[in-house]
């Protein structure tokens, strides 16, 4: 199965939602109260897809605020350098700051992030901010879950979710739940819900599809069988090194396994995994396809120091999974 798309649109990919600092430890095997030196790179899982699929070839663009500050400019710059579209980022007028994530590395199984969300531009992104004449130009809009915690952010992505369903654009609804934006995990299950029932594709690990449900040990079965009554044509169901499943709304089970590799942390996986996936599926590509170039995405970016800047080109891509056709394959099976 493939998914289909517009041919004939400016952009393949535009994203919303938040694009902040990252501050990684250069200090590895160390905790962050004897930490001294950190690394700066752009962040943000919807800032992370765009400059993922930007890499890899595909014309993205973003809509987000930013502070009117260095750390804000920054973001931009970079954006702009690896070939992101930013006319439709907005420059923050009322003194709201750039978040900012320091992420300590104390092994590759124990990493934990420190996050500085208050008052933060991304999440004033105001619904007049977005536009219709530049989402009506995309064959994609990515939707990343952490903007929908707060207003006016989450009113400009359902906003943005209008627009794109009005113009017939792809909805991709990325989980990525950080409980520290939420005030619950309650309110976290309403707005997933309504976002991921309009959404066309859905990806998140099963802990997320759990936040989205509002449950303990929730089943892939299950939450397809839901899902699959509402908009979505296809959902993808992360599970970690056990690998990843994706469902089609035909009735298809596919199975992605993971690359074995040598892991320096365990964050920015998902971005570079969705930004491959996402990659691949519209380019035409099998979702068998997909699911090796998100897995092969997401162990390269584990096992360097950066999530942003260590998002692989194609032939990264493509090198990483022709060495490894011996440890690992995508297999397909009828549900």
């Amino acid at each position: 199965m493939k998914v289909e798309f517009h041919s004939d649109r400016e952009f393949d990919l535009i994203a919303i939602g938040r694009a902040c600092i990252d501050l990684n430890s250069v200090e590895y095997n160390c905790p962050m109260e004897e930490t001294m030196t950190f690394k700066k790179y752009v962040g943000g899982s919807p800032a992370n897809i765009a400059i993922g699929t930007s890499k890899l070839g595909l014309k993205s663009g973003f809509i987000g605020k930013l502070a009117d500050d260095q750390h804000g400019r920054f973001i931009e710059q970079y954006l702009r350098r690896v070939g992101v579209d930013t006319s439709h980022m907005v420059v923050d007028q009322e003194g709201h700051k750039t978040g900012l994530a320091f992420t300590e590395i104390k092994s590759p199984e124990e990493c934990s992030i420190l996050m500085y969300r208050d008052e933060v531009a991304d999440l004033y992104l105001d619904p007049s901010e977005v536009s219709e004449d530049y989402i009506e130009k995309a064959k994609v809009l990515l939707v990343s879950g952490t903007a929908l915690a707060k207003s006016p952010s989450r009113e400009a992505v359902l906003k943005s979710i209008r627009l794109a369903k009005k113009n017939d654009v792809k909805v991709i609804f990325e989980l990525d739940y950080r409980g520290y934006t939420w005030v619950s995990t309650q309110e976290a299950s309403v707005y997933y819900s309504l976002v991921a029932e309009q959404s066309d594709v859905v990806v998140g690990t099963r802990d997320e599809f759990d936040i989205l449900e509002n449950l303990k040990d929730g089943n892939n079965e299950a939450t397809v069988n839901h899902l699959f009554k509402h908009s979505p044509q296809l959902i993808v169901i992360k599970h970690g090194v056990e690998g990843s499943y994706a469902y089609t709304k035909s009735g298809e089970t596919f199975r992605g396994h993971a690359y074995l590799t040598k892991v320096l942390k365990t964050f920015g996986a998902g971005d570079s995994y969705a930004s491959a996936f996402l990659y691949a599926l519209i380019t035409g590509k099998d979702i068998e396809t997909a699911l090796k170039y998100g897995s092969a995405s997401a162990a390269i970016v584990v096992s360097k120091h950066s999530s942003s800047e260590a998002m692989p080109t194609l032939d990264e891509i493509e090198q990483f999974i022709s060495e490894r056709t011996k440890d690992i394959g995508v297999t397909t099976r009828l549900m």
